[in-house]
């Protein structure tokens, strides 16, 4: 199936589906596959880890000729001159995230990028477009990783954003096949962002641990955490997360959820899951098997045209 729409005009892909820019894990490895297999992969900053983040981009370029971006995650940026660092490398896709879009938007176009700013309310996505960003990342509250603690469904924000804003929309949050692509677009997207469905992906850095662990997920298997607090987040549901979820209460006095991540790499690499929170999406609980980038990507393109076809063929006969 051929797309041809504005976001893969503006980032120069294939398929309107971007890797989500998860810490640590959004490195060479899982990026490389996603762009040579169509999408738009994603090297994070998240992580902090700039030196490390300048050596995977260089790897990138070892391993594909294709489009990708990078992701400032501005309230994890260390580096005052992290807008250079990122226009230094030749990158030419970026987007934004937890925090004010104003922050970078005007210096990253002014720099000739492309810039989409991801939101989780639609006071995000007017304040966003008002910055002057070229598209969205609409992320739904089911998603994983770090979220807007009032939390809003993908059904509900998504449809909401693109009735009062005209920019290209990503969506995010829930997105892990051809089906659910297609409810995107449905609902007003023209992209879609999977994070979950790339962690669990063959290419995919982390531990086997993680991986069997969202493979084994049933659709109630994710936590959300500190919702009285900041961040709030979603994880995959284990011991120590079950307990954080009885904690932290809106009286709750101990050490920040963010202490929890100390011993990230524990779990990311070395499989430990009760060393740190394992950020995943409530799609958890409907992928059932790693699978190599290219199938993922394969498959969800070949769903998707199959449930549009399946679509119009409804919609005719209506």
């Amino acid at each position: 199936m051929k797309f041809d729409n504005r976001i893969t005009r503006l980032l120069g892909v294939e398929y309107p589906i971007v890797q989500a820019p998860m810490g640590w894990i959004a490195r060479a490895q899982l990026a490389s596959a996603v762009s040579n297999a169509g999408g738009m992969g994603i090297i994070e900053t998240s992580s902090g880890a700039l030196d490390e983040v300048r050596a995977e981009i260089l790897k990138m370029r070892t391993l594909t000729t294709k489009p990708f971006g990078v992701n400032i995650a501005q309230a994890f940026v260390r580096d005052p001159d992290i807008v250079k660092f990122v226009v230094d490398q030749g990158i030419k896709f970026v987007t934004t995230s937890a925090g004010d879009p104003t922050r970078y938007t005007e210096a990253l176009k002014g720099a000739g990028l492309t810039v989409f700013h991801v939101v989780p309310t639609l006071k995000a996505a007017l304040k966003a477009v008002e910055a002057g960003v070229d598209g969205l990342v609409v992320e739904g509250a089911e998603g994983g990783g770090f979220k807007n603690p009032k939390d809003v469904a993908t059904m509900v924000l998504l449809p909401l954003v693109r009735e009062k804003t005209g920019v290209p929309i990503i969506a995010a949050g829930g997105i892990t096949d051809g089906r659910t692509m297609a409810a995107a677009f449905a609902l007003g997207a023209e992209g879609v962002q999977m994070g979950t469905r790339m962690v669990s992906a063959a290419e995919s850095p982390v531990h086997q641990n993680w991986k069997d662990a969202i493979i084994n997920a049933e659709e109630t298997g994710t936590v959300f955490l500190n919702r009285f607090g900041s961040p709030a987040l979603r994880a995959l549901r284990t011991e120590k997360t079950t307990r954080l979820e009885r904690e932290l209460t809106p009286d709750y006095k101990g050490p920040p959820v963010m202490t929890e991540f100390g011993h990230a790499k524990d779990l990311y690499f070395g499989g430990d899951m009760e060393a740190s929170i394992a950020l995943s999406g409530q799609v958890a609980g409907r992928i059932d098997s790693v699978k190599p980038v290219k199938q993922i990507i394969g498959e969800t393109v070949a769903e998707f045209a199959e449930i549009a076809a399946g679509l119009g063929r409804m919609a005719a006969h209506a």
